[in-house]
């Protein structure tokens, strides 16, 4: 199957962003890509801070969007967006998934909030529930779990999602600039595929503040296909058969003596 990343630059102009994603949903299609992958906060984004007033609900515009242009280019897509809080002056943190017909099947809400690094995404935004069951998403015969951002450093919440059946784990991102930071982004994503015999799809924002550099890195930890800093599209093909033969040569998945658990 086939996978195009969006590494797109978000700005705080909904209309703006939308008009991106369309014309990464005609890149994709014209490729004759199954899957779509847009960064995190693609509806809306401010360097400075995401919080309530870019939020909107999953039947505002920008999910609508993405519906209708799934259903029209047969394209799945993946894409991060901001959805009101349950209490006033809050947001949440979430990844919508919308299959070929343009059916939402699915909202991972990003459990753990970038609280690092002189950042604190807490102050404006809920965390989602750790219990809640892992967003898997079916596409042209590989299974893809959502991660988001600051998920990638927890090891935990990548092999949860591979327990629920990933093939093909899924980061969109807004990964911030820094000292390390290219690094950090890099070698995550490498370790998740190696340690998990699993593919990762990572897409991140170009633009101020944040690194870009998106990756797709093979079950092996060998980079297929990699990213520069500014707005890009990038297409790669995954090949499920490629998926079972690292498990089964290298069957560290089997061979665990632990269990991963969402602490009480």
């Amino acid at each position: 199957m086939r996978v195009t990343l969006g590494q797109l630059r978000v700005h705080a102009d909904r209309a703006t962003n939308r008009a991106a994603v369309g014309n990464a949903f005609a890149v994709a299609a014209h490729e004759h890509a199954d899957l779509l992958v847009l960064p995190e906060y693609t509806s809306a984004y401010d360097p400075h801070g995401v919080g309530p007033e870019h939020a909107e609900p999953l039947t505002g515009s920008f999910v609508e969007m993405l519906r209708a242009q799934a259903a029209r280019t047969g394209v799945a897509v993946i894409a991060g967006t901001t959805l009101p809080g349950a209490s006033a002056g809050r947001a949440v943190n979430a990844v919508v998934a919308v299959d070929p017909a343009g059916e939402l099947v699915g909202v991972y809400r990003k459990v753990h909030l970038y609280d690092a690094f002189g950042t604190r995404e807490s102050d404006r935004l809920e965390p989602g529930p750790p219990e809640a069951p892992p967003l898997v998403l079916d596409v042209a015969g590989l299974r893809f779990g959502v991660l988001t951002c600051y998920d990638l450093r927890f090891p935990e919440s990548a092999r949860r999602v591979v327990d629920a059946g990933a093939d093909v784990l899924v980061v969109p991102a807004a990964w911030a600039a820094g000292e390390r930071k290219e690094l950090h982004w890099r070698a995550l994503a490498v370790a998740r595929a190696i340690e998990n015999t699993c593919a990762v799809v990572a897409v991140g924002q170009a633009g101020p503040g944040v690194v870009g550099r998106s990756l797709v890195v093979g079950p092996d930890g060998v980079v297929d296909l990699e990213l520069g800093a500014d707005p890009e599209l990038g297409s790669v093909d995954l090949d499920p058969a490629r998926i079972a033969r690292e498990r089964e040569l290298n069957p560290s998945l089997r061979n665990r003596r632990y269990t991963t658990v969402p602490l009480p």
